[in-house]
């Protein structure tokens, strides 16, 4: 089957290419290479390198002919999103909705979009956090997934548009970009690696990470389900950033400094998902646990 993955270069969508192809599918990546790497994509898979709001995306749609498309190419940088909030919405609103019109337009079957449950729901929400929990995201990231998720409901009903939405918690692993991405774990392993300080903006706000291995699996899981649904991809654990820090230094057995530094406002305070309902219906459920996760990362970050 003639699958699209756009931001197929970056963290998750490369490893997501790499599964794909190894299940058969016809792979095309479409990536702008703006926070992705060439190096990350699988050699059997067809490149395009554009940006999803250029106009030219319709040829690809005419020439690949993609029967599913997964939705990952996006401004992800969660600080970014709070200091320039229009690049923000330029990227993951106009791009997402040239992306759909496409979609309509050259008969795609089904739209797998992923989206966020660590900035989608704010804060003051029960934790583990339902994916039928009231949603208040804080910054214009959180915002700008949820019109996505908000528009699939207009295209389903307008034109009975099948999709999936994966609301994924903070998800790190090898080939996490440490300088495009808001990815903690792998801007620690890096600042580990050379030798510098663990920055740490706050430290008491808690996380769900989830390994990038289990949320590919999340992501095959979906491909062939016939409803249209929403699931939160996290392992249920809550983690401070001060533990995290910790964590990394514990197995590492490094002595690097921590250092802290006011907590930047617009920032969720907590996060952790419930898994429930995937596990439920589709039979998903994580396979790494936080001290599992971080050392296969650790070794990836060495190399």
């Amino acid at each position: 089957m003639a699958i699209l993955v756009t931001g197929g270069a970056g963290f998750i969508g490369s490893h997501l290419t790499d599964s794909l192809i190894a299940k058969k599918h016809r792979v095309i990546v479409l990536d702008d290479l703006s926070s992705g790497f060439k190096k990350n994509i699988n050699a059997q898979a067809k490149f395009y390198q554009l940006d999803i709001q250029n106009k030219k995306l319709k040829n690809i749609f005419k020439k690949e002919k993609p029967k599913i498309v997964y939705h990952l190419a996006a401004q992800i940088n969660v600080r970014r999103s709070i200091q320039d909030p229009i690049f923000d919405a330029q990227k993951n609103i106009l791009g997402s909705l040239n992306l759909l019109e496409n979609c309509i337009k050259y008969a795609v079957k089904k739209f797998i979009f992923i989206s966020t449950g660590g900035a989608i729901y704010g804060d003051g929400v029960k934790v583990p956090t339902q994916e039928n929990a009231l949603k208040r995201p804080t910054s214009p990231y959180g915002i700008a997934k949820l019109s996505i998720e908000k528009y699939l409901h207009y295209y389903n009903n307008q034109y009975n548009f099948r999709y999936t939405v994966l609301r994924l918690a903070n998800v790190y692993g090898p080939r996490q970009n440490w300088e495009g991405e808001a990815g903690v774990v792998a801007i620690f392993l890096n600042n580990l690696k050379n030798k510098k300080p663990l920055k740490i903006f706050g430290g008491k706000q808690t996380r769900d990470f989830v390994y990038v291995s289990d949320v590919v699996n999340a992501c095959i899981k979906v491909l062939n389900q016939k409803k249209t649904a929403i699931y939160n991809i996290g392992t249920g654990e809550e983690t401070t950033v001060n533990q995290l820090a910790k964590k990394i230094l514990k197995i590492s057995n490094k002595k690097n400094t921590i250092k802290h530094l006011p907590y930047i406002k617009g920032e969720q305070l907590k996060n952790c998902l419930s898994f429930a309902k995937i596990k439920q219906e589709l039979q998903w459920q994580p396979q790494y646990d936080l001290n599992r996760g971080l050392e296969a990362t650790m070794d990836y970050f060495k190399k």
